[in-house]
């Protein structure tokens, strides 16, 4: 039996987080500005960051990490290519025998995820979700890497 899962809005809801007045609105900003909805929630202040990527984690089962003060191999990043972390915004952390770990800010992103996963070149991925203000500081710790590298 197929499990059906739930939206991002009904998470919400279920959660306590925002009422059906609120993700009406926001659905209607949505249809708008052709951003996904939980950025709109997060753009109305109907919702923090931190509380989408918590609802995104448990609807994807994907881990939420913070990772501001953790190492991050740089050599081991710079095997990918500059566009998957810079435009397309996922980093590779940390490879095992089989498997590469790969932060995203957004699991909806199909784009990202499917450059992502050319790149790992048959290792499996593991994706770990990150605030937006985590990516920044990856991709400007990157920016700086290149610099001393001469890239």
């Amino acid at each position: 039996m197929k499990r059906v899962q739930k939206k991002i809005g009904e998470l919400l809801i279920e959660k306590g987080l925002i009422n059906a007045v609120q993700l009406e609105h926001a659905l209607k900003e949505q249809a708008r500005t052709k951003e996904f909805l939980g950025l709109a929630l997060v753009r109305l202040g109907y919702i923090k960051e931190d509380d989408l990527l918590r609802a995104l984690s448990a609807q994807f089962q994907i881990p939420y990490v913070k990772i501001t003060y953790d190492y991050i191999d740089w050599d081991f990043v710079s095997r990918f290519s500059p566009s998957l972390i810079m435009e397309h915004r996922c980093c590779p952390l940390r490879a095992d025998e089989f498997t590469v770990t790969v932060a995203i800010t957004n699991p909806l992103d199909a784009w990202a995820i499917e450059k992502a996963e050319q790149e790992t070149r048959g290792y499996k991925m593991k994706l770990v979700l990150v605030s937006q203000k985590e990516m920044d500081g990856i991709i400007a710790r990157y920016k700086e890497y290149l610099q001393k590298k001469g890239l």
